[in-house]
């Protein structure tokens, strides 16, 4: 007898999904942007149909409002959980580990440590002034106006040593990268 009762129910269900799956999925699509996401979702609004006895005996347009509000709950406590787990696709994660697989190659790194030894080497030559105006923009991350008046200089005169000061490093660079190609 309950053998029969369960059957009956997962074919109501199964008729149910046949008729309301398309519209609900059309509905759960509108506020999750995924089409995995979304037919996922779909399948929780079933599973809770399937754990509801009393739907078989509610009329169509009943069971069809009673998907809707279930659907339109999943959808929230999807949003819910994705807000405490930030996901990212398989792609962009295989790629990221590609990338740093390829920039952590012992070369690499050596070369990293190269560079930072001569930027700091070149930072220390610099006067003192344009050493702390470095340290102000790229180390505390302040602008141009609020390191004028820490030095008591003029927006203008930070903007302009600012500029020669990246200018001078690049020229160090690009010249360091020329002797390399040459050498």
């Amino acid at each position: 007898m309950l053998k029969c009762s369960a059957t009956l129910d997962h074919s109501h269900i199964a008729g149910l999904y046949q008729r309301s799956a398309p519209e609900l999925l059309l509905h759960i699509r509108r506020h999750i942007p995924s089409q995995e996401d979304a037919e996922d979702v779909l399948l929780e609004v079933f599973v809770a149909a399937m754990e509801k006895p009393r739907l078989s005996n509610m009329g169509e347009q009943e069971q069809l409002a009673w998907l809707r509000r279930v659907a339109h709950n999943k959808c929230v406590d999807f949003h819910r959980r994705s807000i405490r787990r930030s996901s990212i696709p398989l792609e962009d994660v295989q790629q990221q580990l590609y990338d740093e697989h390829i920039l952590h190659t012992p070369e690499l790194v050596a070369l990293e440590h190269e560079e930072h030894a001569l930027l700091r080497t070149q930072i220390a030559s610099l006067p003192q002034i344009q050493q702390e105006v470095l340290r102000l923009r790229f180390a505390e991350d302040l602008r141009c106006p609020e390191i004028a008046r820490r030095l008591n200089k003029s927006d203008g005169a930070i903007r302009t040593m600012l500029s020669r000061i990246l200018h001078l490093l690049r020229n160090i660079y690009t010249n360091s990268e020329e002797e390399l190609s040459n050498g």
